[in-house]
């Protein structure tokens, strides 16, 4: 019997949001507060099946009719960031899920922290840009920091195999993406459509794109040097295009450990959320024999140059995840809006790396001062 854990989700309408709404009843689990962007009329039907205290839209336009929406019920309703940080923060929680995209999930969760609360982390941002900051906070709080991606899922669940050994590597898998193969002159002609197909799994726009450049797997890479206090040059990311090898881990004496499972964020959500519990999980099971065949790559990086300025960005630490990320956010908005090409993405991320002052990020307000500038290095370049 795993005991009954009251639970913030921020960004409950998303990908991430809506797979943790679905696990809530396999473990017994109660929402205390969600939040949306504007997806209200979702948190709307969220909000009546599961009764929290609390909602809040980041959108202040959407909050407004959210509350009109609920005015027949006693649910809170706030708005923007403060409405993300009361969520986080509210003290009948027990765990924070931070399942928003981009950088607005710094801040939350930089709260649920101050606040005692454990994070189930989805939003690989935070520790990109402010990793030492989040980390050292979570260590003075004795607070947990639970990966809900799957790879950092796979990662975590092998280490609770180790039994205390020392990790010699961690090798994160990757799908490739929907353009595993193709050259770096094929790839000056992507278009939107073509990017937002994912092979394998159903994610937002911004994370499509990004697993699409492979900027995906350069955030991962830096969020698992801050999870697990690796040197960046001990993480090796390779191709697996059948997402069944979610990640693994390698000894000092070349022993190698590895987690499967099907390509569904239920169990990885499920186990972060029941840590160190098990339950069963409404997935289909893994069926090796129907799979057949595991394929594994060494990457492209002269197609995905991402890679390579991601693993330079966690060598220089600092400010440069902050950078790094709020370049590739605002690049991402502008190809999603038809106004730079693909290729573009990477070569903006890195003239803004190039045009920045490298140092130090010693608060999160100069954490976030450099996701402004980053931003408007790009904007200012098209």
């Amino acid at each position: 019997m795993i005991e009954k854990k009251r639970i913030s989700i921020l960004g409950s309408t998303g990908s991430i949001g809506t797979q943790t709404v679905d696990v809530l009843d396999s473990i017994g689990a109660e929402a205390v507060a969600l939040t949306t962007n504007r997806n209200i009329r979702l948190l709307e039907q969220q909000a009546r099946l599961l009764h929290p205290e609390f909602v809040a839209a980041f959108d202040e336009a959407a909050a407004k009719e959210l509350k009109t929406a609920l005015a027949d019920t006693d649910i809170r309703v706030s708005a923007g960031m403060d409405g993300l940080i009361e969520a986080a923060a509210l003290p009948s929680a027990d765990i924070v899920t931070t399942a928003v995209v981009g950088m607005v999930g710094l801040l939350p969760t930089m709260a649920a922290i101050e606040a005692g609360h454990d994070i189930a982390l989805a939003n690989k941002e935070t520790l990109v840009c402010a990793g030492h900051l989040v980390t050292e906070a979570a260590k003075k709080r004795g607070i947990r920091i639970l990966p809900v991606d799957s790879e950092h899922s796979a990662i975590f669940q092998c280490v609770q195999a180790a039994q205390g050994n020392r990790l010699d590597k961690i090798i994160l898998t990757a799908s490739g993406g929907p353009f595993f193969g193709k050259t770096a002159a094929e790839m000056e002609h992507v278009t939107v459509e073509q990017a937002l197909k994912h092979p394998n799994w159903s994610m937002g726009a911004k994370i499509t794109i990004d697993s699409a450049t492979m900027f995906n797997k350069g955030l991962e890479l830096i969020e698992a040097m801050w999870l697990y206090d690796m040197a960046p040059e001990d993480i090796e990311i390779v191709i697996h295009r059948e997402s069944i090898v979610h990640s693994l881990i390698e000894f000092e004496d070349g022993a190698v450990l590895a987690q499967l499972d099907v390509p569904d964020m239920r169990l990885p959500i499920q186990y972060a959320l029941t840590y160190p519990a098990r339950v069963p999980c409404k997935m289909e099971r893994l069926n090796l024999a129907k799979v057949g065949h595991l394929s594994f790559y060494a990457p492209d990086e002269q197609a995905f140059p991402a890679l390579r300025i991601a693993r330079e960005t966690a060598r220089r630490k600092g400010n440069a995840g902050a950078v790094m990320n709020g370049a590739n956010e605002a690049a991402v908005g502008l190809f999603l809006e038809r106004k730079i090409g693909f290729s573009d993405i990477p070569r903006l991320v890195e003239r803004a790396l190039d045009a920045l002052p490298q140092q130090g990020a010693q608060t999160i307000d100069e954490v976030l001062a450099f996701d402004r500038m980053a931003r408007e290095s790009v904007y200012s370049s098209i």
